[in-house]
């Protein structure tokens, strides 16, 4: 199973990077037709297994994954502690005051209320890190991509994007998908 990286913002800036790649692919097609000596190539990629598959980010995504666990289990208490008072509401509702039942009433409202927010705050506070994460190890994917694109002479190279986001890629050929060898000169690259 993936994680979840790319969110719907990003998809967005995916589709115009494409819609500006085919544009130059057609100019650029027409004018290497032109010239007939040069051929423009294209590759492509995946970002997510290069995260996914490189040692850095594979760390990256384990202390993501770690830090959303801790949070999980956070939550998990307080609803724990939440079920509790519940629980100890319904065995004294006919024993206590109406006063004391109020009041009980009023604890257990306060907490689910406080356990709501928490749990809102720990999605952002997730999401914000994702977010960070995947901006950092972009322009360090789009660094080692570079590289293995100007050793090979790719003049440009798609995101192949992804099933869970938006596929862009339909087709391609054997031979011009750079992700294995943009995972290998990422691990040099970023240990």
């Amino acid at each position: 199973m993936k994680p979840m990286l790319w969110n719907v913002q990003r998809s967005k800036q995916l589709c115009m990077v494409m819609m500006t790649g085919l544009c130059a692919l057609g100019f650029t097609g027409t004018l290497a037709s032109a010239a007939s000596k040069d051929a423009f190539r294209v590759g492509v990629l995946d970002p997510q297994t290069v995260i996914e598959q490189s040692k850095s980010g594979s760390r990256a995504l384990a202390g993501l994954k770690e830090h959303a666990q801790a949070r999980e289990t956070v939550m998990k208490n307080d609803q724990k502690e939440l079920e509790a008072l519940q629980e100890d509401l319904k065995a004294t509702q006919d024993t206590l005051s109406a006063e004391e039942q109020k009041r009980k009433q009023e604890r257990f409202a306060q907490k689910y209320q406080e356990w709501q927010k928490r749990g809102q705050e720990f999605q952002a506070e997730l999401g914000q890190k994702q977010k960070e994460l995947v901006q950092e190890y972009m322009q360090k994917i789009e660094e080692a991509t570079s590289i293995v694109a100007k050793r090979h002479g790719f003049d440009i190279v798609i995101d192949k994007g992804s099933e869970s986001t938006l596929k862009i890629v339909l087709y391609q050929r054997d031979g011009i998908d750079l992700t294995n060898e943009v995972v290998k000169e990422f691990n040099k690259r970023y240990k």
